[in-house]
């Protein structure tokens, strides 16, 4: 998922989405253009690995 949706998605910036990058706190590919692909289950999940309060499913 392209950054931009990432940020959509769980409502913070691109400048917080970079920081989660730089921490590794999601994982991602860059692509052989450049770009940066966030993979949408790690947006989901706190460091430890547990899911996110936030997450969609989270309230299920």
């Amino acid at each position: 998922m392209s950054i931009m949706k990432a940020c959509e998605m769980v409502g913070v910036s691109r400048r917080t989405i970079y920081n989660w990058i730089a921490a590794n706190k999601v994982e991602y590919l860059r692509t052989a253009g450049g770009s940066i692909r966030i993979f949408v289950d790690t947006l989901w999940r706190e460091p430890d690995g547990t899911k996110h309060p936030t997450s969609p499913n989270a309230a299920a």
